[in-house]
């Protein structure tokens, strides 16, 4: 009985825990229907880019509900930005599946992206096949413009939060990326193996930087992460760290079979061209939705497109709401209609 008081007053004594404790009983269904209606409209309102995801999500599952504390939606936050691909739909994955399992984290990912999903595929079909890329109509002639200059306000935006080893790397980058698309002898297709290579050079130089005595760079100190003494957010992810590698063991497999398939071997099958281009440059691509936009360029310009019809799709993805990678269903939906766009949205 004494045990079971001092349990009792443990437990009083640290709220955060006795919450926990509360929600574990929850059952499964109750939790998958809350993620359900929870996402269900955010693919509709979610406008602005990933600076602005990350924001409606802190506010819809931080402040409003509760389901996970600042520091651990921040630690989810980094370790999005510290692999490839869309940083605020792999927010959107973990957040759900920490609340309902893998089955609540595919649901969330296919409620986020459906509505620009459908509107950019409905698009470039639209596109491919009644506008004339040589005249396009006055209403697109203004989307490629827009969209430049909304890309260039997101680089800006990352550029003034830089400290001073950022600059150098940015610039060093910059001339790195200028030499690649306007040197004759360097073919623009070498982006593929040159931006992983910068990227790697900058996380040693920022790592060096760090230690330091007194850096140049501004370093965080380390964030307390997940609370190590409660497994309920482990017994709802519901996956064993075996089947994690094993799924990380099928992405290289996947990545590597099909750049085997279509650059080795020679296989000649438009779809599974579109799944490579696509599922590479999704594997290789860090920090978000502008980062993925040169390479893309590289790869569908002129091959797949016009410019001119890559900066129109591009225009219409930054006024839709959900993740930039949309794009890739416009990309793919110009050059092969809409099993064409579907591929390359399963790719990228």
């Amino acid at each position: 009985g004494k045990s079971g008081d001092d349990n009792a007053n443990a437990d009083a004594a640290d709220p955060e825990k006795a919450a926990v404790d509360a929600e574990e009983d929850i059952p499964w269904f109750t939790r998958f229907k809350e993620v359900f209606w929870t996402y269900l409209p955010l693919g509709f309102v979610a406008f602005g880019g990933p600076q602005a995801h990350v924001a409606i999500l802190r506010d819809h599952l931080v402040v409003q509900r509760a389901w996970l504390d600042e520091e651990q939606f921040t630690e989810l936050f980094a370790i999005g930005q510290g692999l490839p691909g869309p940083t605020s739909t792999q927010l959107v994955v973990s957040t759900a599946l920490a609340r309902a399992g893998p089955i609540g984290g595919l649901t969330a990912f296919f409620l986020w992206n459906l509505p620009g999903l459908v509107v950019l595929i409905t698009c470039g079909v639209l596109i491919a096949s009644f506008v004339d890329p040589n005249n396009p109509p006055w209403y697109l002639i203004g989307l490629p413009p827009a969209a430049i200059t909304l890309v260039f306000k997101a680089f800006y935006g990352f550029g003034k939060k830089l400290d001073k080893v950022g600059i150098v790397l940015c610039l060093i980058s910059t001339l790195v990326a200028i030499l690649i698309n306007g040197d004759e002898r360097i073919t623009p297709t070498v982006s593929q193996y040159v931006y992983p290579c910068l990227l790697v050079f900058g996380g040693l130089v920022t790592l060096l930087d760090s230690k330091r005595e007194k850096p140049f760079g501004t370093y965080k100190s380390a964030s307390k992460g997940w609370d190590a003494e409660s497994d309920v957010t482990m017994k709802r992810i519901g996956i064993p760290l075996w089947v994690g590698g094993l799924i990380f063991f099928l992405w290289a497999v996947v990545l590597t079979v099909s750049i085997l398939l279509v650059d080795r071997a020679g296989i000649d099958n438009v779809y599974l061209e579109i799944f490579e281009v696509m599922y590479r440059i999704g594997s290789l691509i860090f920090g978000g939705g502008q980062v993925v936009l040169p390479m893309l360029q590289t790869e569908v310009v002129p091959y797949w497109m016009t410019k001119d019809q890559f900066f129109q799709g591009l225009g219409l993805a930054q006024s839709m709401p959900g993740p930039l990678f949309n794009f890739s269903a416009y990309l793919g939906a110009v050059y092969q209609g809409v099993a064409g766009g579907l591929v390359a949205y399963v790719g990228l």
